[in-house]
């Protein structure tokens, strides 16, 4: 058996597992989103009352994003991962938190795995490299799109983080976007079907008026 290397990572910050640390990755192709940016995320999905029934966590890195999702209702996750040495953390932090009968873990890249054809996502968690982070000719925003579409519920939020330096494009996967919140270098696009989005792209934007989160403890 080979042993899982990782290192002390983000502690899940609410719900039934809240406090507990999970471990993260060491691998540079990782990097961990972090506690306030989490934080401040999932307080805004809970506000909205966006349904944590089914949650696909792609670019899974330690598993922390979808791990937070279960944490805060009694859902199930797919955790979507290429790196085998973070497949190994995502099932330790599982176990850890005692959530492995809740999630599936798939090694696969983004935009080549489809999800099961009977299955709809509720909340779709994604956060790519941030040096693949363009939709131009591709890229993540591109695989993401193709691997969600058609796999949505109707009431479905995808939220991806993305470098701050970008522009999201203001539809994925048919969905509307609603939120686009800046954290420091990072950012978080949240998009919903266009019914639900009562404000456009432009206003969505936090670009002056949100107060940037600085630096992190986690």
């Amino acid at each position: 058996m080979v042993a899982v290397v990782a290192e002390r990572g983000p502690r899940v910050i609410g719900g039934s597992v809240g406090g507990i640390e999970l471990r993260w990755p060491k691998t540079g192709a990782t990097r961990p989103t972090t506690g306030k940016m989490r934080e401040a995320l999932f307080s805004m999905l809970e506000a909205a009352g966006f349904s944590f029934d089914e949650v696909l966590d792609l670019y899974a890195g330690s598993g922390a994003l979808g791990i937070e999702a279960l944490s805060r209702g009694d859902g199930r996750a797919t955790f979507v991962e290429s790196d085998r040495r973070a497949i190994g953390v995502i099932r330790e932090n599982l176990a850890k938190v005692g959530f492995t009968d809740r999630a599936t873990v798939v090694t696969s890249k983004v935009g080549r795995w489809a999800p099961p054809a009977d299955v709809r996502y509720t909340l779709v968690l994604a956060d790519p490299p941030y040096d693949r982070g363009t939709y131009d000719g591709g890229g993540a925003w591109g695989a993401i799109e193709t691997t969600v579409r058609g796999s949505l519920a109707e009431d479905a939020a995808v939220v991806v983080e993305h470098d701050a330096r970008q522009s999201p494009p203001p539809v994925l996967a048919g969905l509307r976007l609603w939120r686009d919140r800046r954290h420091g270098a990072g950012a978080v696009a949240i998009y919903r079907s266009a019914s639900d989005a009562d404000e456009s792209p432009e206003a969505a934007r936090s670009d002056g008026a949100q107060p940037e989160v600085e630096g992190d403890d986690e």
